[in-house]
């Protein structure tokens, strides 16, 4: 595959940006590089693009994509749901259906309910955490990533310089537009610091509603939790009265069928689950204690949306949940997540290339750092990030797509001959370039 920009993909590119803002949908998919990829279909772990390029594809629609493409159970699912009806504005059985599902899987829910983003369900997870306390304040964390809302996007992907000291982090914004008046309601600190969370609720504890956090950090280098850390955070919101909410967005029914608080038995009060849940499909979840989940049956909380419950995602997710039910999947899962970073590490190795290969479960990716470890968002902002993206362009080119920050996901349909091919595409990319 040649590196120049494939002529179709770039005239619809040009034609998009003169009447789609940026020519894209969403301005992370604008940080695909050489120019943002123009697809055509996929089926099972390829895509191919409008220029006939055909892809192995380990960024699976930024993670969603659990099943692959076009997976057969979830397509049969969702023709039939459309000869019944595709939108109602009032309930449908599919609701109750899904709901009990999710129970059943979610170590902590009680109740759920139903939105369309992580986004939007964080958004009610905060207000539902307000409501129940009586308090105001929101613990976050660096490099954690909860939705693009203005209350919640702040100190993502800042610069180590506006994040100010470590032991008193700055709050930093996310985005042009954003109302300063969010930070007065924000305490940021840095994940995987034990001691920092305890004194932070030693300071604020009276007027903390809730600690947030991804229990993986999937968003900013695919970064686990240190041994007993969780356990920590769970105990310490529990001391000081506060909600303890797991953004489970990615780490949701890809780890485990009941997301990282399965895979590490720590419960918190409320999660939030959105991409896999649903294969690919619009549909997020707030899930959590009865009785600060009965704050919106009450009327307490106010939680609406027209689409909320939309029977094609339902229909979608009752599917997913059915395959992601069946005995084996996440053993394989996280059997092939292993394989894939342990010879990950073997290639880098014999190319001499300064990295760090992270893997949780069926997500990896490779950091180019001389740092022993990495274990917080600080550390992987002095990473360097123009090496992780020159490597995406590079896997590209031979065929793998990867997410534009270097992450890799991989799919229940990806086989062993695949892992082999996303290997061989390191390797020839590692081959190309010096990388130090």
């Amino acid at each position: 595959m040649s590196s120049h920009v494939a002529t179709g993909a770039h005239d619809m590119y040009t034609r998009a940006r003169r009447w789609l803002a940026g020519g894209v949908s969403s301005s992370f998919r604008a940080a695909v590089e050489p120019e943002p990829l123009f697809l055509d279909h996929g089926q099972g772990a390829h895509v191919v693009d409008v220029d006939g390029h055909r892809y192995l594809d380990c960024a699976l629609a930024w993670g969603p994509l659990i099943l692959g493409h076009c997976h057969p159970a979830i397509n049969a699912a969702v023709r039939t749901q459309l000869d019944r009806g595709h939108m109602f504005g009032a309930q449908h059985e599919l609701e109750g259906t899904v709901a009990e599902r999710l129970v059943a899987a979610i170590p902590c829910a009680d109740l759920v309910t139903f939105s369309n983003s992580g986004t939007e369900a964080m958004q009610v997870a905060v207000r539902l955490a307000r409501a129940a306390t009586g308090r105001s304040l929101i613990v976050k964390f660096e490099g954690h990533y909860y939705g693009w809302s203005d209350s919640l996007l702040v100190s993502y992907h800042p610069s180590l310089a506006a994040m100010g000291p470590r032991e008193n982090p700055h709050p930093v914004l996310g985005t042009g537009g954003q109302s300063s008046a969010v930070l007065d309601e924000i305490v940021v600190l840095p994940w995987n610091d034990t001691q920092a969370l305890e004194e932070a609720l030693a300071r604020h504890g009276s007027n903390v509603a809730a600690v947030v956090m991804e229990p993986i950090l999937y968003n900013s280098g695919v970064i686990a939790p240190k041994p007993a850390y969780l356990e920590a955070a769970r105990a310490i919101t529990r001391r000081y009265g506060a909600l303890l909410i797991f953004d489970e967005v990615i780490t949701g029914f890809r780890v485990a069928l009941g997301g990282a608080q399965e895979l590490y038995g720590v419960v918190p009060d409320l999660a939030v689950y959105a991409k896999a849940v649903a294969a690919g499909f619009p549909l997020s979840v707030i899930a959590g204690r009865q009785d600060v989940m009965e704050l919106m049956a009450t009327g307490t909380v106010a939680h609406s949306g027209t689409y909320n419950g939309n029977p094609i995602s339902l229909a979608a997710a009752n599917a997913a949940l059915h395959e992601l039910s069946r005995p084996g999947i996440y053993p394989r899962l996280m059997t092939m997540g292993r394989r894939l970073a342990d010879e990950a590490r073997t290639l880098i190795a014999r190319h001499d290339v300064p990295a760090l290969v992270h893997q949780c479960g069926p997500v990896m990716q490779i950091l180019f750092t001389d740092q022993v470890t990495v274990a917080s968002y600080r550390a992987l902002a002095a990473c360097d990030s123009v090496l992780s993206a020159r490597l995406a362009r590079e896997l590209r080119l031979h065929g793998v797509l990867i997410l534009p920050d270097g992450r890799w996901y991989l799919s229940t349909v990806h086989s062993e001959e695949d892992i082999q091919e996303a290997l061989g595409a390191l390797d020839a990319s590692l081959s190309r370039h010096p990388w130090r």
